[in-house]
This record gives structure tokens, sequence and C-alpha cells, in this order.
């Protein structure tokens, strides 16, 4: 009884697609799409992850059962072992739930036990006010190392994917490093900067422990499943077509292209991330003395996860286990050659299963995995870093590109600059997440623990491509010929590209109070203890 209590509390709170948020790439230069948040019109009611009502589901709700669980537990007569094991898991997700919060709003209440639910005095003693953002993340950091004290290294059998240890440290060494980062350190303190250090030393250490490493490819460790070496933290879906087991993603349906069987085609890639990627050496498009880059032909000699994650026009793409498909998005006379046209030109191939068939894809059982030991390698170069310990910071990079299949260079570097200064290194380490972590649901949150948002992106619009078919010089077979003809041959004699923007109704306009969310309106008058956001007409300083 008490186990299938637990499962539904990782029921509850294991990440759906992209984390908590989703993938939104319409909240970054990875995708484009209308938003409150870059059209500059947020209210204070608009964030609701707050909660606002009583509710199992929203973060509180989630929070009370949690703590029941761990109430009950304690007062159960199983053995003490037994316990901590049990009651590790739900600290995780408490440490998860609050993690969430402190992100979007700063300091939240902290419940860490079940409150009384009935009567006007019970319902006086649950107005509670916020705490500061430095006890949340030491609530945090406590439920994290309670897991990491009594959580095994490694489960076996059918309790494979269940939180490990390396999976609470992971998530430890995740919320420091929000903590160390300008959004929550603007003063760039040297302790918080040594605290994330820290704790991401320990998620390398134990995860290593407990088996982990990167994946030998960078696209196929989405299908492997049972002891993935780089699934540290993830949520488990299945291809199983009956109501009562039946727990598939969506994601793989919603993103191949439409015509391709069910598919919805989202989760485009921008030309901005398309133009991204470096080149094969590791250098940035432009700044390669080895490969030549041009917009025409932009796809030749590009870092190899960019043709694991953009399909682009005459793209080989492995798909309904057709090795050999392509995919076209060019315009013929202004007409789509597509059933339903691209908006940027492109789709992302990331974690769309090349074997699974058209009747299948909609019960697509591919895991999310929602802390790879990519990111355990890239939270502990990026917080080494903050020490000025450079050196840890380049081996982590040098190995995350060395499985990508970047060329190593004669200096063994792969394409990274010798001799950087900490603010080049951590400008390093943010590319190479955009890259590595393309449409998994992490470029927003970077840019803006980073502040990073308005620079970035701050009276733009992003842009996408027409690729058009000529109208005089094409072969009058090329329709019925294109997969064979040489792709060079195609984009150099036959088609022109054309830019065009996304965002047709605004620039991009995101605001700096954004970077910490109004409490909602709706809560405050629920609990009178709540106070606002400084930024947000109240008096609460996140920052403290």
């Amino acid at each position: 009884l008490t186990q299938m209590n637990l499962d539904y509390i990782y029921d509850q709170n294991l990440p759906t697609w992209g984390g908590s948020w989703g993938l939104r790439g319409d909240l970054s230069d990875e995708s484009y799409g209308e938003s409150k948040y870059f059209e500059g019109t947020l209210v204070v009611n608009d964030v609701t992850d707050f909660g606002t009502a009583l509710s199992p589901s929203n973060n509180y709700g989630k929070i009370r059962i949690i703590n029941m669980f761990i109430n009950d537990v304690n007062a159960g007569t199983i053995a003490q072992a037994t316990k901590n094991r049990l009651n590790s898991q739900a600290y995780f997700f408490r440490a998860w739930r609050y993690f969430d919060l402190v992100r979007l709003y700063g300091g939240v209440p902290l419940v860490i036990k079940p409150l009384q639910a009935v009567g006007v005095e019970a319902r006086n003693l649950a107005f509670l006010p916020r705490n500061s953002t430095s006890e949340t993340y030491k609530q945090i950091v406590s439920d994290l190392d309670s897991a990491i004290l009594f959580l095994p290294s490694k489960w076996t059998g059918g309790d494979w994917g269940r939180i490990t240890k390396g999976a609470a440290a992971a998530l430890k060494g995740r919320a420091l490093l929000y903590a160390a980062s300008p959004q929550f350190n603007p003063t760039d303190d040297a302790a918080k900067w040594q605290a994330s250090y820290t704790a991401n030393k320990q998620a390398y250490d134990l995860s290593v422990a407990g088996g982990h490493g990167l994946h030998a490819s960078f696209d196929q460790l989405w299908f492997q499943e049972v002891n993935n070496p780089e699934a540290v933290f993830l949520t488990g879906f299945n291809t199983s077509t009956g109501d009562q087991t039946r727990k598939n993603n969506g994601y793989d349906n919603s993103t191949r292209p439409s015509y391709t069987g069910t598919g919805g085609g989202s989760n485009q890639p921008s030309w901005e991330l398309v133009k991204a990627f470096p080149m094969k050496d590791g250098k940035k498009a432009g700044e390669s003395t080895k490969y030549t880059y041009s917009d025409q032909l932009f796809y030749k000699n590009r870092d190899p996860r960019f043709d694991k994650t953009i399909a682009y026009n005459g793209a080989t793409w492995p798909m309904n286990g057709n090795t050999a498909y392509k995919v076209w998005t060019y315009f013929v006379n202004n007409k789509t050659v597509e059933a339903k046209a691209s908006n940027t030109g492109f789709y992302t191939r990331k974690a769309i299963n090349p074997t699974v068939g058209v009747s299948d894809v909609q019960f697509s059982g591919t895991d999310w995995i929602e802390i790879r030991f990519a990111e355990v390698m890239l939270n502990l170069a990026e917080s080494a870093c903050g020490i000025n310990n450079l050196e840890e910071a380049y081996t982590q990079l040098k190995a995350i590109r060395k499985r990508a299949g970047i060329e190593a260079g004669t200096d063994g570097l792969y394409g990274l600059k010798d001799n950087m200064t900490r603010a080049e290194m951590f400008d390093a380490i943010l590319y190479e997440r955009q890259i590595e972590f393309a449409f998994e649901g992490k470029r927003f949150w970077d840019l803006r623990r980073w502040k990073l948002i308005e620079k970035t992106l701050n009276g733009k619009r992003r842009t996408g491509v027409t690729i058009n078919l000529k109208t005089t010089g094409v072969p009058a077979d090329f329709a019925t010929n294109r997969d064979n003809v040489s792709l060079d041959v195609a984009y150099t004699n036959y088609f022109t590209i054309v830019t065009k923007q996304l965002d047709t109704k605004y620039a991009i306009n995101w605001k700096p109070e954004y970077y910490f969310f109004a409490i909602p309106q709706s809560a405050i008058d629920n609990n009178p203890k709540l106070i606002q956001n400084n930024l947000w007409g109240g008096g609460f300083d996140p920052l403290k």
C-alpha cells in the first residue's frame, strides 16, 4: 500500500516531455510563437504555477500529498531502513516542486508538514508568509541531501528508472547552479559559485559511481531505455494501447511532419537555431578557417549534431522504417510540395524514433530524459568556471564535443578557443548548451537565469526560410528524380532561399520584471500574509 502511494507521487510529479513548462521553443530563439512573455504584456495573474485554488494537481496540492506520505510513513511500523528509502524518494519530489516554484517567483511559503484542512483556526494557521529565496534553496538542498543519503546508486529490474543518489545529486547541482547564476546572484558572490561547484562535483561523482556516462551516440541515446547510461533523471513512457497501462509520450507524434502519418509538425526550428550550429571543426559558422559557411549551403560541414537535430529540405531522414527517406520542404510557383508546409522551412528530428511506423507513432514510448549525464557535465563545467577552475570546464566541454563527433584539431581542443577568460568560458558553455540541448526545454531557462533574454532577443523578430524551386534551368524530371540528385547541385543550381519573419505581430519585448514573475493576485487574496515581488508593486525582495 505504501509503495502504491509512492507510485502515485511519481505519477503526479514526474515531468512531461520538455520539463515543467514543456519544450517552449516559442520562449527562446529555438522556434517561434506568440506569447505575452515576448509581447511584453504579462499581468499579475498570468503565471499561475503558484496555485490559486484547492487542487491536488497544482504545486501546493502535490506538496501536500508528499507531506502526507512522509508523515504517514513515519507513523507506520515499516522497518526504519525501508522508511528511509521510501521517504527519500518523496523528499526528492518535494525538492523538485519547490525548485519549480523558486525559479519562477523567488522565495515561497515552505510547507513541510500537512496542514489541517478544516475550521477557522486551521485556516488562519495556513496563512503562511513567504520564506526568503535563500531559505527556499536551503530547504531544497536539505531534502535532496536526505535523498542522497538513503537512495541506492542504482535500481535494478522493475525498479529501474526510480530516483537514485545520482539523480538527487544532479537536481541539487542544477538548483545551486541556478542560485549562483546572475538571476539570483547579480553580485557574482563567490560563495554561491563554490556551493554550486561542490554540489555538481558530487553529482558527477555519484552519477559515475551509479554507472552513468555519455551514451555512445548523440541521437540514439533516446532509444535505449533500461540501463541507458545517459538517463540520470527520466520519465518513463510506454507503447501500450490499453486503458489501464497506457502512458504514451505524445512528442514524437506531434513533432514529425503531418504528412508522414498523424504527426503535427510542431517544434519547428528557427533560422536562428539552424545558423547557430558550429562547423565540423567546432568553430562557429563564419569563424572557421577550414570550412566555409554560406546560407545557400547551410547544411554543409556542420557539427554532426546538426543533422541529428535539424531536418531540412532534401535531408535524408529515416522514418517509418524507411532508412532512405528524404524530406522535402521547397515551394514550386509559391505552392508547397508538402501536404502542409513547415512554417520555418525546417523540422526537429531529435528523439523521433525512425523505426516506429505511422500506425504506431501515436503510442510512442520514448522516455523523456529530464537530466542527461551531458547536463551533469555541463553543470559541472559552468560551476567550475564560476570558481575560476577553467581546466575542469575545458575537460567537460571537450568530452561533450568529442562524443558529438566534432574534429579534435591539432590542438585537441575540438574547436574551443585556447586560454579563454572566465567570461569567454561562460559564453562557450552556454553556447554548448544551446546546441547540445536544442529542443529539450533548456534554452529559455538558461537565457532567463543568465538574464540574457533582452540582449539575445529584444527588438528582434525570429525568422524562417522559404526555399523556392527556380522557374528556369531546372531539369524537367526533378520532381520525380530529386532523391537521386546531388544536394549540393540542387541547392547551388535549382533552389533560392528567402528569409521570412516568423514574429509578425510584434518585435520581442521581454521585460526585466519577468525574471521573477508576480505572485498571482488571486493567491494573495487567499492569503493576506503573502507579499508581492518588488518589481510588481510589492515589498518582497526575491534576491534575499
